[in-house]
């Protein structure tokens, strides 16, 4: 008999929706949205509904692995478990608990996902991951700026007489979003897109912006510069809640709007009247998280926080420099949950360099390293030098669903649960406040485990197993322990599916900012040098122009219509390929056709894919979706640069140049 549970996407995505999930014989048969949502509102997408075939697939990983002889052979739990905790017992002593890394990515936001740093604090402290491949730069940024990153509430779009979607095709990543867009239009909203490629959500637009892809900052500069010059600027905002100005002013009369017009390659008439739009206030700034992916990325987001204030929109109903939204997150309690200072070693690598960091710790040796809610080989940049790095190590151990490219080169490959079989409660620090509940519906197939249930048993063996002695419920009241005050429980969540959280729905409206001086801050007081800079891509003609000549086309990768960066490809019917999207001027310059066979190459590595041309993009724009495993063609990071952003907390993947040619045949 058929049964309908009320449940959660455990996707780390801008949406974060509610479920229906159907049950029958013991198998999840369907996944549909809850029309109850307050968000949602029964609305899903593909990624959410490919989670019936995640959990059904017949290539779910079922039973404890281990790699003997170059090919994995399958053992017990015990022998796995009791293997592993003598490995990390080892290391701990001989070298130190830092000689074991935790690689680690976001790709689930389930309360109960931070156990992993509980088990590895309380094990004495590892090398860990510090910033992030996805958005890293730009939380830094806003960090700098405000104090925090926080977004506006969706219901308040309804306040904006003009909202500006800059790099960030919502059609694909948040449709939500994409229909409140709908909605406010419908209500004489007007709706611009500044994007190098005119996606979904620019045919939505009443106006469309092409740019150059990584010059959004200068951008933003020669939108100021207008403001200032047509006196236009909110006076009273920059006067009394603001420091550092008159620093950004004299920045901005350091370059001319003819250089910014001809850098960008948008007119300047055009940036005029975003000028005009930006005083006509109220106005909203959604960011896409793609164009802080440069080594420029932190400059280029604190450029468009920088826009967002001159013209005097912080703090006020339909405004806002709407990024990511923080404060979700830091509703729950984290540290009684993690633990931090339990530890008693630290060291740390930014996600992006890794790979770097492996190959040359010293005092000690990376020898040991865990992969948990990640896929290194495919979603890290600079593949090749990703996969030389994990194959140096002595010892790999991979918990994953499913044979990823990074359990491929695993010692020990650990079969995890997915959402529908255990219970937890999901939100998304992106988007909108609210959390949901999805309960446990089916049993795990074959000896899958939850996560937590792996944590406690290493900790048993490893002689802090008195840390873990709590069930999955005592768990998640502990983490949402920091909500009771304000009546949010787990069981009031279990009852009524999703809760509201406390936020605030406006952001710095009081007008009192997290920075150390309270007030937004132009030059960061938090940085060594925390002036705005006009800087520009690494690799672009005005930077390296010898670059630039032997790879005149950018390259993008933006995140896959249907998977959650590599997580779905394996599942699609028919098998996934490369697809390189390519600009008509590009196709014009190579004479390339729809579905012509090509490589696509530079000093980093190479990929071979089939063509489709774009529509309508910047001239000399590539785009190749990433998350795609070896053996569909291969990730598109062997074409990245495993750079990091100016601030240091940001990954460079769009910082590419690259090469295309037609091939014969492939």
């Amino acid at each position: 008999m058929a049964t309908v549970h009320h449940s959660a996407c455990p996707l780390n995505c801008w949406d974060s929706c509610g479920f229906l999930v159907t049950v029958e014989d013991g198998k999840v048969t369907k996944v549909e949205g809850n029309p109850e949502h307050p968000i949602t509102q029964g609305k899903i997408c593909g990624r959410g509904r490919m989670l019936e075939n995640r959990t059904n697939s017949e290539d779910r990983l079922l039973y404890p692995l281990k790699k003997i002889g170059g090919s994995f052979q399958r053992i017990s739990w015990k022998q796995a478990l009791d293997e592993i905790a003598e490995k990390l017992a080892f290391y701990k002593e001989s070298l130190g608990s830092t000689s074991v890394l935790h690689s680690h990515d976001y790709a689930n936001s389930g309360l109960l996902s931070n156990l992993d740093s509980r088990f590895f604090n309380l094990y004495g402290g590892v090398t860990e991951l510090t910033g992030s491949i996805c958005w890293g730069a730009g939380i830094e940024a806003q960090n700098w700026d405000f104090g925090d990153a926080y977004s506006h509430a969706p219901e308040d779009l309804a306040n904006s007489k003009h909202v500006v979607i800059w790099g960030r095709n919502v059609a694909r990543t948040n449709m939500h979003l994409f229909q409140n867009l709908q909605a406010v239009k419908k209500n004489g909203t007007k709706i611009y897109v500044i994007d190098p490629i005119y996606n979904a959500t620019a045919k939505l637009a009443n106006e469309y912006i092409s740019i150059k892809p990584g010059f959004d900052g200068l951008l933003a500069a020669g939108i100021m510069k207008e403001l200032l010059r047509l006196n236009l600027q909110d006076e009273e905002f920059l006067a009394n809640y603001t420091v550092g100005f008159q620093h950004l002013k004299a920045l901005l009369d350091s370059v001319t709007l003819e250089y910014i017009s001809e850098v960008t390659e948008v007119s300047a008439d055009v940036i005029t009247h975003l000028a005009e739009i930006y005083a006509d206030r109220p106005v909203s700034t959604i960011m896409g998280l793609g164009m802080q992916r440069y080594e420029n990325g932190g400059n280029t987001i604190r450029l468009l926080d920088a826009l967002a204030a001159v013209s005097g929109n912080i703090g006020i109903p339909g405004g806002g420099a709407n990024y990511a939204n923080k404060q979700v997150g830091q509703s729950f309690a984290y540290n009684e949950m993690a633990l931090p200072e339990r530890k008693t070693a630290a060291r740390s690598f930014t996600m992006m360099r890794q790979a770097e960091g492996i190959l040359s710790a010293i005092d000690p040796e990376i020898k040991m390293g865990i992969v948990t809610c990640g896929n290194p080989l495919t979603q890290v940049p600079d593949t090749n030098k990703v996969k030389e790095a994990f194959s140096s190590l002595e010892t790999l151990v991979v918990i994953d669903q499913y044979m990823t490219d990074t359990a491929v080169l695993a010692d020990y490959v650990l079969p995890a649960a997915t959402a529908f079989e255990v219970e937890d409660v999901y939100y998304s620090s992106m988007y909108h406040h609210y959390v949901n509940h999805g309960p446990k519906l089916v049993e795990p197939p074959g000896e899958a485990k939850p996560d937590a249930w792996i944590w406690a048993e290493l900790a048993n063996r490893l002689g802090f197993g008195e840390e873990f002695n709590f069930t999955r419920e005592e768990f998640m009241k502990m983490g949402l322990s920091s909500l009771a005050e304000k009546g949010i429980t787990l069981e009031k969540i279990r009852t009524e599916k999703f809760a509201e959280l406390p936020v605030d729905k406006i952001p710095w409206a009081d007008r009192n900012f997290k920075t150390p001086s309270g007030k937004y801050e132009f030059t960061a007081s938090a940085a060594p040098d925390g002036k705005v800079k006009l800087s520009l891509p690494s690799e672009s003609k005005w930077t390296n122009p010898a670059l630039a000549e032997k790879y005149p086309y950018s390259l993008l990768t933006i995140h896959p219509l249907r998977s959650n960066h590599s997580q779905h490809f394996h599942l699609f019917q028919p098998e996934p390929y490369v697809k390189v999207e390519i600009a008509s001027s590009v196709a014009a310059e190579k004479g390339l056709k729809e579905q012509d066979h090509v490589r696509v190459w530079n000093d980093r590595g190479e990929i071979h894919g089939k063509v489709a041309v774009l529509k309508a993009a910047h001239p000399g724009t590539v785009n190749i979706d990433e998350g795609l495993s070896a053996r569909f063609g291969g990730s598109v990071n062997q074409l990245t640069s495993s750079r990091e952003s100016d601030n240091g907390l940001g990954s460079t993947l769009y910082d590419c140049l690259v090469n295309i040619e037609k091939l014969e045949k492939d």
